[in-house]
């Protein structure tokens, strides 16, 4: 997906290092988001369970 022009001159101002902070958030909001939908299909397992399923999930993600 192409960026907004306003989105591609932001990214272009920030520095490497903001620039993996800012992916690290994506990426910590993503797991949260995941285990959050596998908790609400899976009432009954426990979170140990769940952060175990989370993780293979991006363990074996592709692009």
């Amino acid at each position: 997906m192409p960026l907004h022009p306003v989105q591609k001159e932001i990214f272009k101002k920030m520095t490497a290092e903001e620039k993996l902070n800012a992916s690290m958030r994506l990426y910590w909001s993503a797991r949260h988001l995941k285990a959050a939908a596998i908790r609400k299909k899976h009432p009954d397992w426990d979170e140990e369970k769940v952060q175990e399923t989370v993780k293979e999930i991006f363990m074996y993600a592709r692009t």
